[in-house]
């Protein structure tokens, strides 16, 4: 019985030629901005009243400069504005105008003093979505280091508003010394700096020999081809192995294995994955049984008590991809990184598959892998990007009605503070030389991660500055990831979902 060749399995091996992908490079040159003293230089004994004071006496002069420019030709009924240095040289009847830091006089806020004050033998409230008052409470002082005044009036209503805010306002004292404002200046956006400005800078000092020059035009000739740079959030990683889907798909669709030739030609043009927080899940203790608690106590590492498939879960993921592609590790309000702001680094013992590609030692360059502060910021293929685990505009939202979150994110930007209402409703460390939530110098890109939906918009500066605002999702209830074009700064969507039982 004769056998058709071509319906035989076993076949010699193809002389087809496949092309061979590889991935975009990535320049990635991160800022230290964030980075907190360690051991002995790190204590809680100096006030928090410091930063207010820092952010105010550095944004003070920028937002005067434009107050000045705005305001100085400005008249009502023949009586000429003036500036006024201190909130308390305020006069009554005269038309002025003074910058201070703005003070949210909320009933709903909460107060450490009112805690202590009181005894608390019952379990304590749900924390509340919004800190506005129903009846109208709420109260606007602008401060500064003479003291505090009420301020009123329409432009306040029309601007966001929050604790920790540097601003300029003008108008005039009335009868029950409430300033009534006319209008409100803000410090804008700072200076931009070019693209590649940081790393050509950094080549400069070391193009000195032939071999540096080389490596410059070698660096610049690569430069002309564009990447993309994923930013996904809220992996929310869990013991439960039911959820782990998703995360699959996005594993296989980033090392370009869940797509075909056309596909993966666009996937090798993903240069980098940042993870904008939350990559664990709220961390849940293990039930212990009744004879368990009646053992005697364990010091030391106890399994019966702790759950290390979370994090083992994230390493695994990790250890997938990085051979692959470089990433950002950004921690999250659920991750095991210290609570206040700025969150400093995951350790990379909790990591030990991944931290292989971490940078040695003392290196000033960064490694494969970087596990970095919350915030945080650096320059990705020339771009200055910052982006942050999503806190501060989550706590910005409870001070404003509404849940437009681009424009908190865009008020924050010409605020120029990544934090203001630290360490007021935010937590934060106690800074004492520098308030590193002012934004020295604008970034090209803006992200902030868990948000509940997926949005991005473009604003411009006064000296044509441009920033592009992304909100990216909580992958683990939307599925979505955000690709980063890095020639053009636009952003597109990729989602992934998976089928549920009896679905068509």
């Amino acid at each position: 019985m004769e056998v058709d060749v071509d319906d035989d399995l076993l076949q010699a091996p193809s002389d087809q030629e496949y092309p061979v992908l590889e991935r975009q490079p990535s320049y990635y040159n991160p800022l230290n901005t964030f980075v907190c003293a360690k051991g002995e230089l790190k204590h809680y004994q100096q006030q928090y009243a410091d930063i207010y004071f820092l952010r105010l006496a550095k944004l003070k002069p920028a937002v005067e400069a434009i107050a000045h420019e705005e305001w100085k030709d400005f008249e009502i009924a023949g009586e000429k504005v003036r500036r006024i240095d201190r909130v308390l040289d305020v006069r009554q009847g005269e038309l002025s105008w003074v910058a201070g830091t703005v003070y949210m006089e909320m009933p709903l806020k909460p107060n450490i003093l009112e805690d202590i004050s009181k005894d608390h033998w019952i379990s304590a409230p749900p924390p509340k979505e919004k800190f506005l008052s129903p009846t109208g409470q709420d109260q606007i002082m602008l401060e500064d280091e003479s003291g505090r005044l009420r301020l009123i009036g329409a432009p306040l209503q029309l601007s966001i508003l929050v604790t920790g805010c540097i601003v300029a306002v003008m108008g005039t004292e009335n009868a029950n010394g409430d300033f009534e404002v006319v209008d409100l200046k803000v410090p804008d956006l700072p200076r931009q700096p070019q693209r590649w400005e940081r790393d050509e800078g950094s080549a400069v000092l070391s193009s000195s020999s032939s071999a540096g020059k080389k490596r410059k035009s070698d660096a610049a000739e690569q430069r002309t081809q564009g990447g993309k740079v994923a930013i996904v959030s809220g992996l929310r990683m869990s013991s439960d192995r039911g959820d782990t889907m998703t995360l699959d798909l996005l594993m296989e669709y980033l090392l370009g294995e869940a797509c075909g030739p056309a596909d993966q030609a666009e996937v090798r043009r993903i240069s980098r994955l940042i993870i904008a927080g939350n990559s664990l899940a709220e961390g849940t203790p293990l039930a212990v049984r009744e004879e368990e608690k009646k053992a005697s106590k364990r010091y030391g590492y106890d399994s019966s008590a702790y759950n290390h498939a979370p994090t083992t879960y994230l390493d695994n993921f990790l250890a997938t991809l990085l051979p692959s592609i470089p990433i950002t590790l950004i921690p999250g309000e659920s991750d095991p990184a210290n609570v206040s702001m700025p969150q400093q680094p995951l350790h990379p013992a909790m990591l030990p598959r991944s931290r292989n590609y971490c940078a040695a030692p003392g290196s000033s360059e960064p490694g494969w892998f970087d596990s970095v502060t919350n915030p945080w910021e650096g320059d990705v293929d020339g771009w200055r990007m910052m982006g942050n685990g999503g806190q501060p505009i989550d706590d910005v939202f409870k001070y404003v009605e509404g849940d437009e979150r681009l424009e908190m994110m865009e008020s924050l930007m010409r605020w120029r503070c990544g934090a203001p209402t630290a360490p007021d409703t935010l937590w934060s460390y106690p800074f004492q030389d520098r308030d590193p939530f002012v934004i020295e110098e604008c970034p090209h890109v803006y992200f902030v991660g868990n948000q509940p939906r997926y949005e991005t918009t473009v604003i411009e500066g006064p000296a044509g500055q441009t920033v592009r605002l992304i909100c990216v999702p909580r992958f683990r209830d939307t599925g979505e990831v955000v690709l980063l074009d890095t020639d053009t700064l636009e952003t597109e969507v990729v989602k992934f979902s998976v089928c549920e039982d009896g679905a068509s």
